[in-house]
């Protein structure tokens, strides 16, 4: 059984999170840097970190790390690598992403040249072959450089993990559905409490957590690009790690769980997302404003991204909006809240400050995660406790 090292990046700010979910799946982790989670495992691994991992935006199979300052050292330590142990002489082969930060090789284009080139030169060395074809299947590279270290990995996801097939509308701005997951993961929410978003806009949040609380596996209804890896991957043991999933899912749950926005083709949207995620019975979409939100339960989450203004014309309408969000969280005074939103005066308006604040890089736009804390509930009591109450 061969043993990779296998590489997840996610967001920054939320390794911690990714760092657990593999925990969970039950792989030794051997790195964790900025971004990027670095874990041990053999062939089904790749399977089910695909189907599994809610936070990671890909899975990438590391084919070697190496010193590189110059080009030449570039294309001298990309031929060293055991390509020919990882692409087929039919295999389809380019760098799709090359990243440099704080190294003297910078010129992505440049990178991806010189790289394509000493990984033909050494599968012509192993295969004996002038010219490739490259009519089988497809192993995208990715090269990432980190203070002169080159690092050579394989995409095993293809499109990124958040890409889940569920969301095919998205409001004007979007949180991708590995955000979503991870910032869920970073409350004490669970199935048996209350979660309300107030600017559902795609249903995002709901979805995400509604997944969660069925226990459905996030990668169940798409493909990856290692699926036609049968050079590595038997196809039965994609077919196993599926039927796993399957056998994992719990329909038979009562949640509440809320998506509201006051945009009624976008609301409609949400539910025809949550219906191709097979979650629309577990979740209440409803056309509401925020200045409307009030629940008579207690100790409910609020989990939204409200609009931050990335438009002029939008910015003008933020002060209102957050002090009516405000508004609703004081009424709901043993709720918890958190919101993440790139809006600057988000706490003043709420007219309160965040009892913990979080930064989160949402592709480029600097976010906070702003978390509002409200009372623990009281703990329920144990049958047998109940029990020893009524005899005294």
């Amino acid at each position: 059984m061969k043993i990779y090292e296998l590489i997840a990046p996610c967001h920054f700010g939320l390794e911690a999170v990714l760092k657990k979910e593999i925990y969970e799946l039950g792989y030794e982790i051997t790195k964790v840097e900025d971004g990027r989670v670095t874990f041990e495992g053999d062939a089904e691994a790749i399977c089910r970190a695909n189907i599994f991992l809610r936070t990671a935006e890909r899975v990438l199979l590391k084919v070697g790390q190496f010193p590189a300052k110059t080009f030449e050292e570039l294309f001298q330590g990309i031929k060293k690598l055991p390509w020919e142990d990882y692409i087929p002489a039919d295999g389809k082969f380019w760098v799709t992403k090359a990243s440099s930060i704080k190294s003297k090789l910078f010129s992505p284009s440049d990178i991806q040249s010189v790289v394509k080139k000493a990984v033909v030169e050494r599968m012509k060395e192993h295969y004996h072959l002038r010219w490739f074809e490259e009519s089988g299947a497809s192993y995208p590279l990715r090269i990432f450089l980190m203070k002169d270290e080159v690092t050579a990995a394989i995409d095993t996801s293809g499109d990124s993990l958040h890409k889940r097939g569920y969301r095919t509308l998205a409001s004007k701005a979007p949180i991708t559905e590995t955000l979503a997951a991870a910032l869920i993961m970073l409350t004490p929410w669970r199935r048996d409490r209350i979660l309300v978003d107030p600017f559902c806009g795609s249903g995002t949040f709901p979805i995400e957590a509604a997944l969660m609380a069925a226990n459905i596996a996030p990668g169940m209804n798409r493909s990856f690009t290692a699926q036609r890896w049968t050079n590595l991957i038997a196809e039965e043991l994609w077919q196993d790690c599926l039927e796993e999933a399957r056998e994992l899912i719990d329909m038979d749950i009562s949640v509440d769980i809320q998506g509201y926005d006051i945009d009624g083709d976008i609301v409609k949207a949400a539910r025809d997302n949550a219906r191709r995620a097979g979650v629309d019975h577990l979740i209440h979409f409803q056309q509401r404003p925020v200045s409307a939100l009030s629940h008579p339960k207690k100790y409910g989450f609020l989990i939204s991204n409200p609009p931050y203004g990335e438009r002029m014309e939008e910015k003008e309408t933020l002060p209102l909006l957050y002090k009516e969000l405000g508004e609703a969280m004081q009424r709901l005074d043993s709720w918890s809240s958190y919101l993440i939103t790139a809006y600057e005066e988000a706490e003043h308006y709420i007219g309160r400050k965040a009892d913990k604040n979080r930064k989160i890089y949402n592709g480029m736009i600097k976010t906070y995660y702003y978390q509002f804390l409200g009372p623990k509930p009281p703990k329920r009591q144990r049958p047998q406790e109940e029990g020893d109450k009524t005899l005294q």
